[in-house]
């Protein structure tokens, strides 16, 4: 039977492995608090001082912390802080839509220092690969940096990209991304890691690292923009399913729509018909609200803030809103059924404008019609929440690389 090498790198309980322990548990508290001096880390890591002497002497030699600045307004001498050196490493995170790219790059510690808008309406369909890194090159230039700095990226794009087939699958109104071999094509054009992630599952990914869902473990996210979808959190990891099209709900069947056939065909499905922002403008005009029909999802987002706002003031908005509720309730009754979350996160443009009005009603629908009676909340990740997602997948990753000091 082969032995292990004592004090090998990497050997469980070696003092090469502890000091990595002891040198990513002071970078994550930087991360977390911001400018701290040696003996505020000791404090917090439970470090003598010569030790956190040692640890910070060692991760400012492999560029990992900064000195930046003293302490000020205690007695006795000001102390040297240090922070985490923000060019240690950047990703880059692109959300994908059938109108444009947006693209922006993160240093480590998590701070935006570029972007960059694609619009890529009517673009042809072999031109994916070259959109990709226009958009990509934009948000690096913005940045002051070139691609060789950018450690990782993740891509969110509308549907699932098959693990079988490498196919993007649930998504046929995103023109381009359906061939087989385009992974492999966008993998030989770029020099780093490329990842890729459903969109609505990325914003569960925000939410949970910064928003609404932090501290859960188990939760459902609905998203209600141009289209509608659910990212299922279980024990703390997304559930993506055999093809990656887990929380494809709007593909769902429910009471109150015909039976929509061929799904994927459609792109569209039960749940969609009843409760997707289209739905909207429809139900509004059917009360006698007088509105637009497109664009459906800005539409749509314009008329549930204004039913919000003028709940129980005006009979007709307000009843678009009660109807509404219902309508998404239906669907997550079932979701429910299945699932049995302790939270669900309500989030996108149709849902956040109808704001704590919606959320309330939408709860006091789903205790009629579910079993169990999760709580619901608004998402707090309001401003891109796609591409906040995959920056933070990206940055999740980066540091694992980047802060093992073990190596």
């Amino acid at each position: 039977m082969a032995g292990t090498t004592p004090g090998a790198p990497g050997t469980p309980g070696t003092p090469r492995v502890l000091r990595a322990m002891n040198d990513r548990a002071a970078l994550d508290l930087l991360l977390e608090h911001g400018p701290l001096s040696r003996t505020r880390i000791g404090k917090l890591t439970g470090l003598s001082k010569p030790t956190a002497s040692q640890l910070l002497a060692r991760l400012e030699a492999a560029g990992l912390v900064v000195a930046t600045g003293t302490s000020e307004g205690r007695p006795g001498p000001n102390a040297q802080l240090y922070t985490v050196n923000a060019r240690a490493a950047h990703v880059a995170g692109l959300d994908v839509n059938g109108r444009r790219i947006v693209a922006a790059v993160a240093d480590v510690t998590g701070r935006t220092v570029g972007e960059f808008e694609l619009a890529t309406p009517g673009r042809r369909a072999d031109s994916v690969v070259r959109q990709v890194a226009d958009a990509l090159d934009g948000a690096v230039k913005d940045a002051g940096l070139t691609r060789a700095d950018v450690h990782r990226i993740v891509i969110g794009t509308p549907g699932a990209f098959d693990p079988g087939t490498g196919r993007l699958r649930y998504a046929s109104h995103l023109p381009g991304w359906h061939s087989s071999t385009l992974l492999d094509e966008l993998a030989a054009f770029l020099p780093m890691p490329v990842e890729y992630e459903n969109d609505v599952n990325l914003v569960a990914v925000a939410e949970q690292r910064l928003g609404a869902a932090r501290g859960h473990e188990d939760f459902v996210l609905l998203w209600n923009e141009e289209g509608l979808g659910a990212a299922l959190v279980i024990n703390g990891r997304l559930h993506r399913g055999f093809t990656g099209g887990a929380g494809e709900v709007g593909f769902l069947p429910v009471p109150g729509t015909p039976l929509v056939r061929q799904v994927v065909k459609a792109n569209s499905g039960g749940f969609q018909e009843l409760a997707g922002a289209q739905a909207v403008p429809r139900l509004a005009k059917a009360l006698g609200v007088d509105t637009p029909q497109q664009p459906y999802a800005k539409v749509a987002a314009d008329l549930l803030a204004r039913a919000a706002d003028a709940y129980e003031r005006d009979a007709a908005l307000t009843e678009l809103l009660r109807q509404y509720a219902q309508r998404l309730a239906t669907g997550l009754a079932s979701v429910t059924a299945v699932l049995d979350p302790g939270l669900i996160v309500l989030s996108g443009g149709a849902v956040a404008a109808g704001g704590e009005i919606l959320r309330s009603l939408i709860q006091s629908e789903l205790a009629e019609l579910a079993a169990s009676r999760p709580r619901l909340v608004v998402g707090e990740i309001d401003r891109t929440p796609v591409l906040r997602g995959a920056l933070e997948r990206a940055l999740a990753d980066t540091r694992d690389e980047v802060f093992d000091t073990s190596r």
